[in-house]
């Protein structure tokens, strides 16, 4: 092996530490994406969101005020997916891709279904909903730190879509139509 080759060969070996520790010092996000994927029925539905961590703050009536409009979330829009119709509470929804977005509330939330995709969090479009339907709220003995967005089967091709966070829970039923 030549000089050069080896010199090489060592440069390129005492470098390869470094670039691992650089990857590894990556910021984490504070409010990293997830997907949740759920199979109700004959309906393959998906769920990508972001998910703020409570980090010592007081969240709904604060952090998230009651009875504003919420993303659902964190930074960009909550993204829901079904490639089946269904009907989301008492909303009709077509299969095809959506945004979620909510108004909680102390005693119920409304969640919304928006035709509106691809956007940053905050910008929502009143005339693009698809509809509108109540949530029912519970309290959690003990807290979610953080926000978690699930899709629960039940039986005969239903469901519930749940949101939890700190100690507040919201859901909503969902039904495949036939």
């Amino acid at each position: 092996m030549s000089f050069l080759s080896r010199a090489l060969v060592v440069t390129t070996l005492a470098l390869l530490p470094g670039v691992a520790l650089a990857q590894e010092s990556k910021p984490r996000m504070l409010s990293p994406r997830d997907t949740t994927t759920q199979s109700i029925g004959s309906a393959n539905l998906v769920v990508d969101y972001g998910r703020p961590s409570m980090r010592r703050r007081a969240i709904f009536g604060a952090l998230v005020p009651y009875d504003a409009l919420w993303r659902t979330g964190a930074n960009e829009a909550t993204h829901f997916r079904t490639d089946r119709d269904l009907r989301i509470g008492t909303v009709h929804v077509p299969r095809g891709t959506y945004t979620l977005w909510t108004i909680p509330a102390r005693d119920g939330w409304t969640l919304i279904i928006n035709r509106q995709t691809g956007q940053w969090g905050t910008d929502y479009d009143k005339t693009q909903d698809v509809g509108r339907t109540q949530m029912k709220v519970a309290t959690l003995s003990e807290p979610v730190e953080q926000f978690t967005i699930a899709i629960e089967p039940t039986r005969n091709g239903s469901g519930v879509l749940v949101m939890r966070w700190d100690t507040t829970q919201a859901s909503v039923p969902i039904h495949v139509e036939k």
